[in-house]
């Protein structure tokens, strides 16, 4: 989950390095570092901690030359420190490196029996000296690390400096995204296209096995076969102010504020005004025909389906079964030929759903992927796309991502629905005006901020919470307390309200909030009943409801935030924002670091 990025050019290549490795922070503030040629020689400077901690160092010693590597560090095999850090280098190579090099112990046992001392606890360093070994024995510097990447599992991508090599950079990618970026009279590498945005006006993703030797002037791509290969070269739109915080404290809030207006470019997709009706680009999936829908995904992603199980069931009555991405593969799963399988993802990168997929298409399911980045792998390699269009999320925790997955899926349901005859086209228009006037609902939610900010410093004084729902609003119950949990580190649990009879409510005293979700809906006189068996027994509840509820519930709670008043469709998505709010809020009242979370990253691209 670390960010790499790498430039050949005639500009110093220092603070463009910098540059890049603060738009890469996202994925991985352990440690950082840089290296760059001068004179020919490799040169060095890392820091543990954030890029700010690196600033400081090449403060006090810079760092010249126009060919450079970077590298910010989310640790996988050893501790977060300075000698940790990347680039690792012995001067002749230079690596940075994303991703985990499975086979390293077998491969640092051979190489010390050579009489190799190494510097650090890294799988990365091995792969300094396995290219080393390789240029001992006669082979130039390409060669050398096609060599040496051919020795290694896992999955990894990589970036490779040679002392006296100014004119040329190496990479390499097998499971963890790299992009090539094309500019004037330079060329680049980095993790995704947030790192090279602003630089590049093309960009070329390499596929796995890819191999890669840039100069100044292009790029020669190889396959796993050593063959040289053309790969899609597409132009970019800059990135530069996307990724920016405005006038907000946090790219957090920043991107919960951005929630009404990516929801309407999302649905704009999809969405008809004029005939109220929702149109999906060609999918490789006949829903009239389908049997059964499986769904992959991890984390706040995996949220995104739990909900979406619900439409496809209740709206489409499609049986729906959901796997964590991580589970899925090694559980035996047993799919019927001909169905279908949807991975949601905001990356598009993360390694367990895209091993989950790939395995999918072994057992003979069509891949559909719901992705924020058009050009990822999972898109890549999908049968159909359906995309959010959230924006660049910087922000560790996922607010708009979710959001926006939840809009194309609940599109995707009520298409379904329609293909399988199981709504008419006035409850498709229903469902579609509800999703409609989600954008403006949303806008509503946010007017409630001052409250939520005063609810959350009560929570921030918790020593654990609870939040509750039913239907779709037990998975906003469970991100709800995953948003605590990632940016607070107060211990939190979503429950399905129902469930709290059978053990959860020993949990119950007057020192532990109840965050209770609980739009007027069908299943609402039920969580009601849960409600008041929690406040029997002590329990201090935070009420998320609509008018109707409020006026049913509201005092009993020690407070209310009313909501709303929305087809039950579309609730789930809207009661997401104020547990976003709450746990932002509550973070910053505990003096967290909101966008970079400790041990997090945002794009998993490891195991």
């Amino acid at each position: 989950m670390c960010g790499i990025i790498g430039i050949i050019g005639t500009k110093p290549a220092t603070p463009i390095v910098v540059e890049g490795l603060r738009r890469l922070a996202y994925r991985g503030y352990d440690s950082a570092g840089i290296a760059t040629l001068v004179g020919g020689k490799i040169e060095r400077r890392r820091a543990e901690g954030k890029i700010s901690n690196l600033e400081a160092v090449l403060a006090a010693n810079a760092l010249a030359g126009t060919t450079g590597i970077g590298h910010t560090r989310w640790a996988t095999h050893g501790i977060p420190n300075e000698a940790n850090a990347h680039p690792h280098a012995n001067g002749r190579v230079a690596v940075v490196h994303n991703g985990i090099v499975e086979n390293f112990r077998e491969l640092r046992k051979s190489l010390e029996a050579d009489g190799i001392k190494f510097e650090s606890d890294t799988d990365t360093e091995v792969i300094v000296h396995l290219v080393t070994r390789h240029l001992d024995a006669g082979f130039a510097p390409a060669e050398a690390a096609r060599r040496a990447v051919a020795e290694l599992q896992g999955a990894f991508a990589l970036a490779v400096l040679f002392a006296g090599h100014d004119e040329l950079m190496f990479g390499a990618r097998l499971g963890s995204p790299l992009a090539v970026g094309f500019g004037d009279g330079e060329m680049m590498l980095g993790s995704d296209a947030i790192a090279l945005g602003p630089l590049a006006s093309r960009l070329m993703y390499l596929e796995d096995g890819d191999t890669v030797e840039l100069s100044r002037n292009g790029a020669i791509v190889r396959d796993g076969a050593g063959n040289a290969v053309e790969r899609p070269v597409k132009m970019v739109k800059a990135l530069g102010d996307a990724v920016g915080k405005g006038n907000f404290a946090h790219y957090m809030l920043k991107e919960i504020y951005e929630q009404p207006t990516v929801i309407g470019d999302t649905l704009a997709g999809f969405f008809n005004p004029q005939t109220r009706s929702v149109t999906l680009p060609d999918l490789p999936v006949d829903f009239a025909k389908l049997a059964r829908l499986q769904m992959l995904a991890c984390g706040t992603s995996y949220h995104a389906a739990l909900i979406a199980r619900y439409w496809f069931e209740r709206i489409a009555r499609i049986p729906c079964d959901i796997d964590i991405g991580s589970e899925f593969r090694y559980r035996d799963p047993l799919l019927a030929p001909g169905g279908a399988a949807i991975g949601v993802s905001q990356s598009g990168e993360t390694a367990d759903t895209l091993a989950a997929l790939r395995l999918a298409r072994k057992l003979g399911q069509k891949i559909v992927s719901v992705v924020n980045v058009a050009e990822s792998t999972m898109a890549r390699e999908a049968d159909g796309v359906l995309l959010t269009h959230a924006g660049p999320e910087v922000g560790v925790a996922s607010t708009k991502a979710f959001t926006t997955q939840l809009t194309v899926l609940a599109c995707m349901a009520v298409a379904a629905a329609r293909a399988r005859g199981t709504i008419d086209a006035g409850r498709e228009a229903a469902l579609t005006t509800a999703l409609a006037e989600v954008p403006a609902r949303a806008a509503d939610v946010l007017n409630h901020d001052d409250r939520l900010k005063q609810i959350a410093a009560e929570v921030a004084q918790a020593r654990h919470v609870l939040y509750l729902g039913r239907g779709t609003c037990f998975p906003v119950a469970l991100e709800g307390a995953l948003k605590l949990k990632e940016i607070t580190y107060i211990p939190a649990e979503g429950f399905a309200a129902g469930e709290m009879k059978h053990g959860p409510i020993a949990l119950i005293d007057k020192d532990i909030p109840i965050i209770v979700v609980a739009p007027s809906d069908d299943l609402f006189e039920k969580t009601a009943s849960n409600m008041e068996e929690v406040i029997a027994r002590g329990g201090r509840v935070i009420f998320l409801s609509d008018a109707a509820g409020i006026a049913r519930l509201g005092s009993l709670a020690v407070a209310a935030v009313e909501l709303p008043t929305v087809d039950p469709f579309v609730a789930p998505i809207l009661y997401t924002i104020p547990v976003q709010l709450l746990a932002y809020h509550a973070a910053v009242l505990r003096g967290a670091d909101v966008d970079q979370p400790r041990n997090l990253a945002k794009s998993v691209t490891v195991e």
